[in-house]
């Protein structure tokens, strides 16, 4: 399978010295596993790598950003910035799914939109660019695409609070519950699909690697729907 990766470059704004690299960052295990390639090369090393190069570079800017705020809350919002959702609607913004290598299985499950499996992506993406082009062009794709927005973003990590407080303030009484409507994956790569109900009608629905994950992003897209916004799945 082909893929333009030059369209990739220009969306990103940067270009790769080595494509071997990018493409690397694009392979997910399932597509690895089908075409016999090593699994040292699909993109879960290159994963690891930018994960580590996203808390630096997130926790240097919010050490700058808020001076006055204490250890505490720039954890929570460091959280909020490199969690799983947040990371799928970074990956989103620039179409990253269009490009993954996916087998067969994953890609006729919906894999290529599936947060996991973007949000993993996108770390991969960020771990290449370190490799390929120094840790300056990783801070600045890092800055560039996803420590922007950070209002919007933090609502990823406390949206479960905040839906509840909204709902709280509605007349009449409410329930708002969250169902898991199924889990799927070996233990290590488990995925679970959660609906956010309110007064028995789903607001929202999410995935994630663990059940909590999965709520937030539902409470997310409940939200969104609550105050009149998309709640769609993209």
């Amino acid at each position: 399978m082909n893929r333009d990766w030059k369209e990739l470059e220009d969306k990103i704004g940067y270009r790769f010295q080595k494509k071997k690299l990018l493409r690397q960052a694009m392979i997910h295990s399932s597509f690895a596993n089908e075409h016999q390639i090593d699994k040292l090369d699909c993109n879960e090393r290159l994963e690891f790598l930018g994960d580590a190069v996203l808390e630096v570079t997130s926790s240097d800017f919010l050490y700058r950003q808020y001076p006055e705020k204490p250890e505490g809350e720039l954890t929570k919002i460091r959280a909020s910035l490199v969690c799983e959702p947040t990371l799928a609607y970074c990956a989103s913004e620039i179409g990253l799914g269009k490009y993954l290598l996916l087998g067969k299985g994953e890609e006729a499950t919906g894999g290529r939109n599936r947060d996991s499996v973007v949000s993993d992506a996108m770390e991969a993406l960020i771990g290449a660019i370190y490799l390929d082009g120094g840790f300056a062009n990783a801070k600045e794709f890092v800055h560039r695409y996803v420590l922007n927005d950070l209002e919007h973003k933090q609502l990823f990590y406390d949206s479960k609070t905040i839906l509840q407080e909204i709902v709280q303030a509605r007349e009449g009484e409410q329930l708002l519950e969250y169902e898991l409507l199924k889990e799927e994956g070996p233990d290590h790569r488990k995925v679970f699909e959660v609906s956010a109900i309110l007064n028995g009608q789903e607001i929202g629905r999410g995935s994630g690697r663990t059940k909590k994950a999965a709520e937030q992003l539902a409470a997310y897209r409940g939200i969104l729907k609550l105050k009149g916004g998309s709640s769609d799945n993209t």
